[in-house]
């Protein structure tokens, strides 16, 4: 354990948060997603939800501001407008988190696999909400 730290913040899911650049993306996923197939890191994290664990990395993690959409969810298969439980309350944490609504998009299901496949890791927890998955590219800490 460490002070000032989520305990959901495993020392995997640290090393790789500290070991990604800007512009490496990390994708927090559901259980139904195939993570293990796609990830070149897997990082499980079965006890946890999709919420708590974006709570978790967003405390330590920077969020992207160079790109149009750091934060990018999958769209509802068949009606992309609609807007899942577990997809408000994921843009509702990033911006609790500082995040602009702006930067927040979707994407289909095939692009967001894309996008995973792609990661620097994802993050498998164990939610059992559909659509409770979200990726999100790291920033850059400026000095003051």
């Amino acid at each position: 354990m460490l002070r000032g730290l989520d305990p959901l913040l495993t020392a995997d899911l640290l090393h790789a948060l500290r070991a990604m650049g800007h512009g490496d993306t990390i994708t927090i996923v559901d259980a139904n997603f195939p993570a293990a197939a796609c990830a070149k890191r897997l990082i499980t994290a079965q006890g946890s939800d999709a919420s708590a664990m974006l709570r978790a990395i967003l405390s330590v993690l920077p969020i992207d501001d160079f790109i149009p959409h750091p934060l990018l969810t999958m769209q509802v298969v068949g009606e992309p407008a609609t807007i899942p439980p577990a997809v408000a309350e994921l843009r509702a944490i990033a911006t609790e988190a500082g995040a602009a609504h702006s930067q927040m998009a979707t994407t289909d299901r095939h692009d967001f696999y894309r996008i995973a496949r792609d990661s620097f890791a994802i993050v498998a927890t164990g939610d059992r909400r559909l659509y409770a998955n979200i990726a999100i590219t790291k920033g850059v800490i400026r000095l003051a």
